[in-house]
């Protein structure tokens, strides 16, 4: 019984460093084996919840490949739910210096981008400027893809038509620092980088 136990175990240490798709398979086979003593079930606990957890988030490394980054996105469509999962989960990691984050800046040439608007962040999938204002201003961005910050021109104010998290058609207005935020983040669909 003690061999099926540390059997098990190395198992879940494998799921755990070897991809979430793998810890359903660690749980089903912990449902079905009869064998392991779970007489420390805070231990069973705790792995569970770390094996959740592990399933849950998946932060990607920022691509900071330049040649990658000139590449043009292609648009999104439903199966890229994932793609969206990991871009929240990237700049959640990533929120003490990132308010916009593209799926090129975490390796997916596909048209979706997250920005932080007010206090929450807003889900852009196939984001295309339908309108922008007369008034252009020059500033300093920066991105986590590049070192230091560069001048760009951008407009006051955007609309922007998007689908959302679920896919459905959404149009609206942004302005100021959002503004600068999403056209920052479609210009990166374009290959254009600060």
């Amino acid at each position: 019984m003690f061999y099926n136990y540390i059997e098990n175990v190395c198992f879940i240490l494998h799921c755990i460093f070897y991809g979430c798709s793998v810890s359903l398979l660690l749980l089903y086979k912990l449902k079905i084996n009869k064998n392991i003593d779970f007489s420390v079930p805070i231990m069973y606990n705790r792995i569970k919840s770390i094996l959740k957890g592990a399933s849950e988030t998946m932060v990607k490394e920022i691509v900071r490949d330049t040649f990658f980054l000139a590449q043009k996105s292609e648009p999104a469509n439903k199966e890229d739910v994932q793609v969206i999962q990991d871009l929240l989960d990237t700049i959640k990691a990533n929120a003490d210096r990132c308010v916009g984050m593209d799926a090129n800046m975490i390796g997916v040439r596909k048209t979706i981008l997250v920005a932080l608007i007010g206090n929450r962040y807003l889900i852009m999938a196939n984001p295309k400027i339908v309108s922008k204002s007369s008034q252009i201003y020059e500033t300093e961005e920066g991105c986590l893809s590049l070192n230091g910050q560069r001048k760009v021109k951008r407009y006051k104010s955007v609309t922007v038509e998007f689908l959302d998290k679920n896919f459905r058609k959404k149009k609206q207005t942004f302005k100021d620092f959002e503004a600068q935020i999403i056209q920052h983040e479609i210009d990166h669909f374009s290959g254009i980088i600060i």
